[in-house]
C-alpha cells in the first residue's frame, strides 16, 4: 500500500514539474488605462511572450507608469510598460519619486515606441500651447507621467499650472470631458493612434495642438529624454496635415528578480517577431534594436543585454 501511495506521489510530482516546464510560470504585465496604447499593445506583446517563452503572461490595466514601477518593485507585476522619463525619475529618486525615494527593483528589457505629447481640443481657437492660458485643461493625474509632461510643455511656453484651470483626468475621462464640453483641452501622452483620441475624433470635431518651434526646442533643451516627433496627417479623423510635437519613449521593464534565461527569452520573443507583431498592432512597426537600446536611463536586465549583444549592440546592464 505504501509503495502505491509513493508511486502516486511521484507521478503527481512529475506531472507538476512537467506543467511548470510547459508554461506553468505566470507573469503579470502592468500596462495602463483601457483607453491608452499601453493596454492594447501590452495585450499583443503578452500573447507573443506566452507563445514563445512557454509562460502564461497576462496584461492587466493599471494607473500607468508610476504605478507600474511601484508594482514591479513590490512584486505585483513581473513586467510593465512605462514612460522613459518616469523610469528616470524612479531610478534617480526625483520628481514624482522624490518623496518616496529611489526605486531600483526593476531593469530594462528595451524601448518599444515613441510616446508623444498629444494636446487634444474641440475648440478651433486653440492653435498653440500659449492659447491654453485661462482655459480648462486636463493635465493627467497628479504625479503621473502625463502630469510632468504637461508641466514641462507649459513651462516651455511660459505658463504655469496656475495659468490654467487644471483638471486631473485619465485618457478616457479627458476624452469624455472634451465630448461633454466640460474641459477645453487635454494632455494625452501615448503612441498615436491612441484609442481614446481615435474614439473622440470619430464622434466629435477634434484638433491636435502642436508643440513646435521655440516651445519644442526649450522642452528638449531642458529635458534630454524628449525628442521631436511628427504625427502624420490622417492619423485621426479630420486631421488633414502633419502635427509637430515632442515625445518620450515607451519602455518595457522587468523585475530584477526574474532569472537571466527568462529575461533573454522575453526580449527575443518581442524583437525576433516584429513583423508578426506589427501585423496585429501598428505600433509594432517602431520595434527595432536601435529603438530598443537608445535613450535608456536605467540599466538593462543582464538577460536582455545578452540578447542585444548577440545583435552586436552593447548596453549597460546590472
Amino acid at each position: 500500500m505504501k509503495k502505491q501511495i509513493l508511486a502516486i506521489i511521484s507521478l503527481a510530482l512529475i506531472l507538476i514539474m512537467g506543467l511548470s516546464a510547459c508554461g506553468g510560470t505566470k507573469l503579470t504585465m502592468g500596462t495602463g488605462g483601457t483607453g491608452g496604447t499601453y493596454y492594447a499593445f501590452g495585450g499583443v506583446l503578452s500573447q507573443y511572450i506566452s507563445k514563445n517563452v512557454g509562460v502564461n503572461c497576462t496584461a492587466v490595466s493599471t494607473d500607468g507608469s508610476k504605478a507600474n514601477i511601484q508594482g514591479v518593485d513590490a512584486g505585483d507585476y513581473q513586467l510593465a510598460t512605462v514612460q522613459s522619463d518616469v523610469m528616470a525619475y524612479a531610478w534617480n529618486g526625483t520628481n514624482t519619486f522624490a518623496e518616496d525615494g529611489k526605486v531600483d527593483g526593476f531593469r530594462v528589457i528595451g524601448g518599444l515606441y515613441a510616446e508623444c505629447v498629444q494636446i487634444i481640443t474641440t475648440d478651433p481657437s486653440i492653435k498653440s500651447v500659449a492659447d491654453l492660458k485661462g482655459k480648462t485643461v486636463s493635465i493627467g493625474a497628479p504625479g503621473s507621467g502625463v502630469y510632468f509632461n504637461a508641466i514641462d510643455v507649459l513651462t516651455a511656453a511660459g505658463l504655469t499650472e496656475d495659468d490654467i484651470n487644471a483638471q486631473y483626468q485619465s485618457f478616457n475621462d479627458s476624452a469624455e470631458s472634451l465630448k461633454d464640453g466640460t474641459i477645453d483641452a487635454g494632455f494625452i501622452v501615448a503612441g498615436p493612434p491612441t484609442p481614446a483620441i481615435t474614439q473622440l475624433a470619430a464622434s466629435a470635431k477634434a484638433y491636435l495642438v502642436p508643440v513646435d518651434g521655440a516651445v519644442a526646442e526649450k522642452v528638449m533643451a531642458n529635458c534630454p529624454y524628449y525628442t521631436a516627433y511628427t504625427i502624420p496627417a490622417g492619423t485621426y479623423d479630420g486631421q488633414d496635415k502633419d502635427v509637430q510635437t515632442v515625445a518620450v519613449k515607451a519602455t518595457m521593464i522587468i523585475s530584477a528578480d526574474v532569472d537571466d534565461e527568462t529575461a533573454y527569452q522575453i526580449t527575443k520573443a518581442i524583437f525576433d517577431n516584429t513583423e508578426a507583431i506589427t501585423a496585429e498592432y501598428a505600433k509594432g512597426s517602431e520595434l527595432s534594436i536601435e529603438n530598443a537600446t537608445t535613450g535608456m536611463t536605467a540599466p538593462f536586465h543582464t538577460g536582455a543585454a545578452r540578447y542585444f549583444a548577440e545583435k552586436g549592440v552593447t548596453v549597460e546592464s546590472k
